[in-house]
């Protein structure tokens, strides 16, 4: 998240501006799937937020779950109901004006060539031979609404797999242009969650939703608000300059 957040900043993360959420922490802490509640908060997610969140992929890159001590801290810059693309680099979203991330760090990816970046890192999700999305040509992407309802087409299924399979805690496969789900044929699918496109200030090199997808509401911690305490990594040293600084 440079140049945003720093290494050995330490930050504060007002849960009730979304709204706390409730859960079953001791289940999870077993590593159990919980079922996750939120109560009403002030306001909804914004693009542009700096959000905690759990990681939704700690143990499996093929398995949507939680991991109550693992934590991201990202952007968020598409919204449910959003259509998002990245374009050379530089993301946009259908019917949006105004800058989505940081825009510095989205130039300096436009301007390196596939071979200035390490190949492991150029692909991006869902990993696709014929969509063949990668981090400078990415999308168009649906950001799925609760209550939204897609086609289950072979393009679809691609896409949204994980998190149907995640929202019904069982398989969704595609066989000869048919989808099935815990072996029932389905032609369609309605979202029971909404879903986020996270990403890293620090474009070149952010492990964020351009590898590993969407990240359904239950996840989402909080927003990050503000940096309470800040040393420098290699020295220790206190940096006051970053004391109490509010979180953009």
């Amino acid at each position: 998240m440079l140049p945003c957040l720093q290494s050995g900043d330490y930050i504060l993360v007002a849960k009730p501006i979304y709204g706390p959420r409730v859960f079953n922490v001791f289940a999870t802490l077993r590593l159990e799937q919980v079922d996750i509640f939120r109560i009403v908060g002030l306001r909804r997610v914004q693009r542009n937020d700096v959000l905690v969140f759990n990681n939704p992929y700690p143990n499996n890159v093929e398995k949507l779950e939680m991991h109550i001590l693992k934590y991201y801290v990202k952007r968020c810059v598409g919204l449910p109901g959003d259509s998002l693309s990245i374009i050379n680099g530089v993301y946009t979203v259908k019917g949006v004006d105004g800058s989505l991330g940081n825009k510095e760090y989205q130039k300096e990816l436009s301007m390196k060539s596939e071979a200035e970046i390490y190949p492991d890192a150029y692909s991006a999700y869902p990993y696709d031979s014929t969509l063949n999305w990668n981090i400078k040509d990415f999308g168009p992407l649906y950001i799925p609404m609760k209550g939204d309802s897609i086609a289950m087409n072979r393009t679809n299924f691609t896409l949204y797999k994980r998190l149907i399979e995640w929202e019904q805690k069982t398989k969704l496969t595609y066989k000869d242009s048919i989808a099935f789900l815990n072996n029932k044929r389905i032609k369609g699918y309605c979202f029971k969650s909404n879903y986020y496109f996270m990403a890293g200030d620090f474009v070149v090199d952010s492990k964020d939703s351009r590898y590993w997808g969407l990240v359904p509401e239950e996840y989402i911690v909080g927003k990050a608000w503000l940096i309470w305490k800040s040393e420098d990594a290699v020295t220790g040293k206190f940096r006051w300059d970053r004391f109490l600084k509010l979180i953009d």
